[in-house]
């Protein structure tokens, strides 16, 4: 017997689920959220709801949002269920569920976005935050705004009616700014070193593209705090789903996530913010060292282990952990290749955070798959890896087993794994991709040709010739060999 998730049935949770104890619908709301995945309902909405039950924050609730199709269906799912979902922690020493309800509405996903716009117009909303993915931010590869790609060409052209987040942001900044309102803080959650910088970039580039007085009205009025976020949070699927009814639940979208979180903030906050750090969030004027230390070892340690993980054929990251071979690559290459670039923070040294990340992601219970992290390479390599190659050569540090990780995605991108069954499309630029892999098999400078990813890193001799000597064995005698080729050098 499970009990259908709403806010009718909170009483009739089992006892071991814990619930909102607050007055949801005396709430209101201060927050609406662009991109409604499972990452921000595990991290910044938990916070959030922490502060809830704890008697604070009740006029700081969600309001959910999506500018993708595929919003719809999310939107569906969870208006569905009061805007409440279960979220499921996995420790290897037990598992516990517990119903967030920090989110009260999600707005119609519409062309046009009219009603995010005239939400966030709204001066009762005074955050505006974003998950919208590390690739979501319209970059050039030298890390400008792009302002020739099709979607801002759209919204420079139909400002009133436009189809980015950040053109909604901008048109509902107008209003503010026309109705002598203040602006909202804009605030990105998405793991993107400066992700603050990066965000004022596209919504400030955005607004001077069709509005010069709007642009420097909100360049020194909004403010875009960076931050850095830490929780892994695996997509939902059917394990999931039949989880959530073992605890007695009826939910269509639950999250699970691990026994870790971090939200590292800097307090520019132009309208105000909740507490967060009453819930355990950490504020600093220096994001930038907690950011660096977690990009580089985990979001590239990620990169480090799918790729290899996906050629032999393994399901999940902790699968990978588990592989010897690929284990050791990860840890030398933290060790040897990585760490050297990375400086130590509060209380937490970087070979004191590669041990952490090697228990997180040996985790068993948390069945991220490779598939989830591998998604989206073009752009996890360029953020995550890629600066760390560009620092060793700098410093002359060895780059050996991070060409090896390249070589690696490159074999990836043909397609196939190495019993010859088919990698199903894994990227937004996977026909890309996929021709320069299967041309840099014979020609493997091919690869790092494509200058959109790196830059000019194929003409430094030291990283290009190690990227030509590992694509040429990993073609010619496999993962495995390659893998164990760089344990002994």
């Amino acid at each position: 017997m499970t009990t259908p998730l709403s806010d009718a049935t909170l009483l009739d949770l089992p006892d071991d689920v814990l619930f909102p104890t607050y007055d949801r619908p005396g709430m209101t709301p201060g927050i609406v959220h662009i991109g409604l995945g499972n990452f921000h309902r595990a991290h910044q909405a938990w916070y959030l709801h922490r502060l809830m039950q704890a008697g604070e924050a009740h006029d700081w609730a969600i309001i959910g949002a999506g500018v993708r199709a595929p919003d719809a269906a999310q939107r569906e799912r969870l208006l569905g269920q009061d805007c409440l979902y279960t979220l499921i922690e996995l420790d290897p020493a037990g598992k516990s569920a517990e119903v967030v309800g920090s989110m009260i509405d999600f707005l119609p996903v519409e062309d046009g976005n009219g009603a995010l716009i005239s939400r966030m117009a709204d001066p009762a909303i005074r955050i505006v935050s974003l998950t919208v993915t590390e690739g979501g931010y319209y970059q050039t590869s030298d890390g400008g705004f792009d302002t020739d790609h099709p979607d801002i060409r759209h919204d420079v052209q139909n400002p009133d009616a436009p189809r980015t987040a950040f053109g909604a942001m901008v048109a509902a900044l107008g209003r503010r700014r026309a109705a002598g309102h203040g602006p909202f803080t804009c605030q990105s959650c998405d793991n993107l070193q400066g992700n603050g910088d990066i965000l004022r970039r596209a919504v400030v580039g955005l607004a001077r593209l069709t509005d010069e007085e709007l642009a420097d009205w909100i360049e020194a009025n909004a403010t875009f705090p960076n931050a850095m976020v830490d929780c892994i949070v695996p997509a939902t699927g059917p394990s999931e789903l039949a989880l959530v009814r073992d605890f007695g639940i009826e939910d269509d979208a639950p999250v699970t996530h691990e026994n870790f979180r971090q939200w590292v903030i800097e307090d520019r906050f132009c309208a105000g913010r909740p507490e967060w750090e009453r819930a355990g969030a950490t504020i600093t004027d220096d994001v930038h060292a907690y950011e660096s230390m977690k990009l580089r070892c985990l979001n590239a340690g990620h990169q480090i282990l799918a790729n290899p993980g996906e050629l032999l054929g393994l399901a999940t990251i902790d699968d990978c952990m588990a592989h010897a071979g690929v284990h050791a690559f990860f840890r030398r290459v933290e060790e040897d290749e990585i760490v050297p670039h990375v400086s130590a923070v509060p209380g937490m040294t970087p070979q004191a955070y590669v041990d952490l990340i090697d228990t997180r992601f040996s985790n068993s219970q948390i069945r991220d798959t490779v598939r989830r992290v591998a998604f989206d390479g073009s752009s996890r390599h360029a953020g995550f890896v890629l600066p760390v190659v560009r620092d060793a050569l700098k410093a002359g540090t060895p780059v050996e087993g991070l060409a090896l990780a390249e070589a690696l995605w490159a074999r990836m991108c043909q397609g196939t794994r190495e019993d010859g069954s088919t990698i199903a499309p894994n990227d937004p630029h996977w026909d890309t991709l996929q021709a320069a892999a299967v041309e840099a098999r014979t020609r493997p400078g091919a690869w790092l040709q494509q200058g959109w990813i790196y830059g000019d890193l194929a003409k430094e001799t030291r990283f290009a010739e190690a990227f030509h000597r590992w694509l040429t064995l990993i073609w010619a005698e496999g993962t495995d060999a390659a893998l164990k080729a760089y344990a002994t050098r």
